[in-house]
């Protein structure tokens, strides 16, 4: 796990500005909001918000996207309300994780959807704000990167189409191609292995 000092070191490497307490402070929030709660591989839920945000900071995001991926669980799995994220950080961050987690809501709902394309619509047409989509990429990113920790086959597959027919596409829409790259490579792997392994051979 990235430690509470190298997160905002790599922050303050490109973003001089960059507000350290509320970094600090973030991190601490969100460790004590997600607390005992533990990833399908057994790593403290923690570690989840805090690899997305190092995804985030290999793109140079601003501080407030950071401190938005810290946080971006944070009203979907614990007790924390939209209203504690905004006395603690502000009307922008609260904007930004309710974005996120309103983007999570619809993910949900549209799980067995066979309209990838107005999905990826509805999804550009609700972030009013690109960063919202940045962190649900990351955080789509860094569930792939785990996605075998999943035992349930038939989960692992839906997760991976999904990610073949909408959040690739998606990176590539708004310009980023690696982590278009990324996204197809870890879906492929799940869907078709064997194939995988033949090119790759």
């Amino acid at each position: 796990m990235i430690r509470q000092f190298e997160l905002v070191e790599r922050v303050k490497t490109y973003d001089r500005y960059a507000d350290e307490d509320a970094l600090n402070k973030a991190y601490v929030f969100a460790m004590k909001a997600h607390g005992n709660q533990q990833r399908a591989s057994g790593d403290p839920y923690f570690s989840h918000p805090l690899e997305v945000a190092g995804i985030l900071t290999q793109y140079k995001l601003d501080y407030k996207s950071i401190i938005t991926a810290l946080l971006h669980d944070t009203i979907e799995d614990t007790d924390v309300s939209i209203d504690d994220v905004r006395t603690h950080f502000g009307d922008e961050i609260a904007q930004l994780v309710d974005g996120v987690t309103k983007l999570t809501r619809i993910e949900l709902q549209n799980a067995h959807s066979d309209q990838a394309e107005n999905f990826r619509k509805l999804l550009l047409a609700m972030s009013e704000d690109i960063r919202v989509l940045l962190v649900k990429l990351a955080d789509r990113l860094h569930n792939m990167r785990t996605l075998h920790f999943i035992k349930n086959p038939d989960k692992r597959r839906a997760t991976a189409l999904e990610t073949m027919e909408i959040y690739a596409p998606l990176a590539e829409r708004i310009g980023m191609q690696e982590m278009k790259n990324e996204l197809e490579d870890l879906a492929f792997g799940e869907l078709n292995p064997e194939a995988r392994r033949s090119i790759l051979k």
